[in-house]
């Protein structure tokens, strides 16, 4: 891809407060419906190191491949998010709207941070409708899970790695 038509991806988080260029992230596949990247860890961490993210643009959620030093699968992480695509630029702002839900490779399913959704909300760090909207994501994304069909976002990286 030339860098005329490179495609800039960031990662905008509200706590804590921070918009990161992902230039190091590698895009193996890009349409109107999903993103599919390879990356390592911004910060090195104690066990992830590296892994792979399918951005579903409509759906509202990043689901990612998380894998420890010795490319063993710790998890599959998922970020309920919102975008602001810029044109101009062929740059996507993926804001994280704090709510996850973490599959691990047993099957168990935990939800985790909504203590810093609750705090995002009283603090105004999100509107109303960025809350709505986080929470219905994380209801479908955990239906998907529960009727069994996580294994078709899987899919996406899966058929890529």
């Amino acid at each position: 891809m030339s860098d005329e038509n490179k495609i800039h991806l960031y990662r905008k988080r509200l706590i804590p407060a921070e918009c990161l260029l992902l230039d190091d992230d590698i895009i193996l596949y890009a349409d109107h419906e999903v993103i599919i990247t390879k990356w390592h860890t911004i910060r090195p961490k104690k066990t992830l190191h590296h892994g792979y993210s399918c951005y579903f643009l409509e759906r509202g959620y990043k689901v990612s491949k998380f894998y420890d030093h010795e490319n063993q699968l710790i998890s599959w992480y998922c970020d309920i998010i919102e975008y602001e695509y810029k044109a101009s630029e062929n740059s996507y702002i993926f804001t994280d709207l704090l709510i996850d839900v973490i599959v691990y490779p047993d099957g168990f399913v935990r939800v985790v941070d909504l203590d810093e959704l609750a705090d995002a909300a009283r603090d105004g760090l999100l509107t109303p409708e960025q809350m709505q909207r986080a929470l219905r994501r994380t209801d479908k994304l955990l239906s998907v899970i529960y009727k069994g069909a996580f294994g078709k976002l899987q899919k996406y990286i899966d058929d890529l790695e």
